[in-house]
């Protein structure tokens, strides 16, 4: 493919050389440039890739895209552009072929719900016979296979080459999380969204590394919305109106406002030993009773979004129905069955705004006692070690405070800073360092009635501790508990 082909729909300047040259290979990685290939030059917030044209150069690459003037030999081709991270995401999709335009593209944005309504929307259209690719926070599928996910929405380029395996696939539809990362860094630029959902907004990613003001986070998830054909949006969130400043989408609403377009009445909790649901009347553009096997009001959000997007390719509400019942998301409060006698969950809240919203939801079950197993992650703000402590003592009648992702700090300072905030409210608690042993100590000493959550890990397999993950599955620790029993 020519150079000039990749670079169509772009503004850009050939500084010298030129654009009639074949292209072998697109990166944006210096130790994958190699001979014939472009090389994009990004500058990240820990490495600038324009420092790397030396190495790139003498690996053989032809073509440099840049976004400020860099020294390169005669015979290397250099050109400029505004910002080169949207020109990466232009480029590789004109390098693989444009592949979303093969298929129809599903983005959902929003602080929470993103990865349990791909799952829901997933289950509902390959219920209904549609060949679904899905790429989040917990992994990528496409078809048989399964790929770990490193980010929620992933660099252009991979999100291009994964696109390009679905199409190839014969995926008819991608659902995808859009993180707001992600929008702010162009990841998702150039893809035509046919649909795209704003699940809600709260303050969070608010730091150096992130978003430097909630309203720069709020401006960039509002972007989804002048790149998709149909925005369906939750009308009950208070920032709505921000988000769609600028849209230029067709526009559908959800929610148990009246003024939404889909909506939810007569919720029912459903509450049996081992089992917590909720079920709910739709009415407004549909009509049927929904039953999900997921607590709590924002399962209800997640599935009226989820039922939204079906109603656009025609699926049946039995088809619906069906699939809302089974629907199950790795470590989103995740039922284990450990006892006729009491509940016990997995779920990944791992912040102080997840698991208020979290223990706020499972006391509306009234269980006998709410029980909350928790740690924190090492090389973290202690700010949420202390919020985490104070949600979890005011909320739970018993924290059990243990061991997360340590990586290079002690476990016990990060419990310490945890009780700190514990100490602030009248909640019991116990420190049991070793997280099988806490979890362990919350089975044996469960009672009738208990709701055991186990958080903070949810879908994650590993335990990182001085630089290295080791294997652990809160799901592994259960079992092997159980077992031992």
């Amino acid at each position: 493919m020519t150079l000039k082909t990749l670079l169509e729909g772009l503004e850009y300047q050939c500084l010298q050389g030129t654009t009639d040259i074949e292209i072998r290979d697109v990166a944006n990685d210096s130790r994958k440039a190699g001979e014939g290939s472009l090389f994009l030059c990004i500058q990240g917030a820990v490495t600038d890739g324009h420092e790397y044209v030396p190495q790139v150069v003498q690996a053989g690459a032809k073509a440099l895209v840049v976004q400020r003037p860099v020294e390169a030999p005669e015979d290397v081709t250099v050109v400029l552009v505004p910002d080169t991270r949207y020109a990466m995401a232009l480029i590789s999709a004109a390098y693989y072929g444009h592949p979303a335009e093969e298929m129809k593209i599903i983005g959902i944005t929003g602080t929470k719900g993103k990865t349990t309504t791909t799952y829901m929307i997933k289950s509902i259209l390959e219920g209904a016979g549609y060949k679904v690719g899905l790429m989040g926070t917990i992994e990528v599928i496409i078809g048989d296979k399964v790929i770990p996910a490193a980010n929620t929405t992933p660099e252009s380029c991979t999100i291009q080459k994964y696109l390009r395996e679905m199409a190839d696939a014969g995926c008819q539809i991608v659902v995808m999380e859009v993180s707001s990362q992600g929008l702010m860094l162009h990841r998702t630029a150039g893809i035509p969204f046919e649909l795209g959902i704003f699940t809600n907004i709260e303050p969070d990613h608010i730091g150096p590394a992130e978003h430097s003001s909630f309203e720069d986070y709020l401006s960039c998830k509002s972007r989804l919305f002048r790149q998709c054909r149909v925005g369906i949006l939750n009308w009950d969130d208070a920032h709505v109106r921000q988000i769609l400043e600028g849209h230029t989408c067709q526009v559908e609403s959800f929610g148990f406002s009246q003024e939404a377009g889909l909506r939810a009445e007569n919720l029912r909790l459903v509450n049996r030993p081992g089992y917590l649901g909720i079920a709910y009347t739709v009415t407004g553009k549909m009509h049927m009773e929904v039953e999900i096997d997921i607590p709590g009001k924002f399962s209800v959000y997640n599935s009226l979004a989820a039922i939204a997007v079906c109603r656009h390719f025609k699926v049946s509400e039995d088809n619906i129905k069906k699939a809302l019942k089974g629907a199950k998301v790795r470590g989103r409060v995740e039922m284990v069955k450990v006892s006729e006698h009491f509940t016990l969950m997995i779920d990944y809240a791992h912040n102080a705004m997840a698991l208020e919203s979290l223990l706020t939801t499972l006391a509306e079950y009234r269980p006998h006692r709410l029980v909350c197993v928790f740690g924190c992650g090492g090389n973290r703000s202690k700010l949420r070690r202390y919020e985490m402590g104070e949600v979890s003592g005011r909320l739970a009648d018993l924290t059990i405070i243990t061991s997360d992702n340590p990586r290079y700090e002690k476990p016990e300072d990060i419990i310490a800073d945890i009780v700190t905030g514990i100490r602030r409210t009248e909640g019991k608690y116990v420190t049991i360092t070793d997280r099988k042993e806490a979890i362990a100590y919350a089975i044996r000493h469960g009672e009738p009635g208990d709701l055991i959550v186990i958080a903070g890990k949810g879908h994650e397999d590993y335990q990182e501790i001085q630089g290295k993950k080791y294997p652990m599955d809160d799901r592994i620790l259960i079992q092997e508990i159980l077992e031992e029993k």
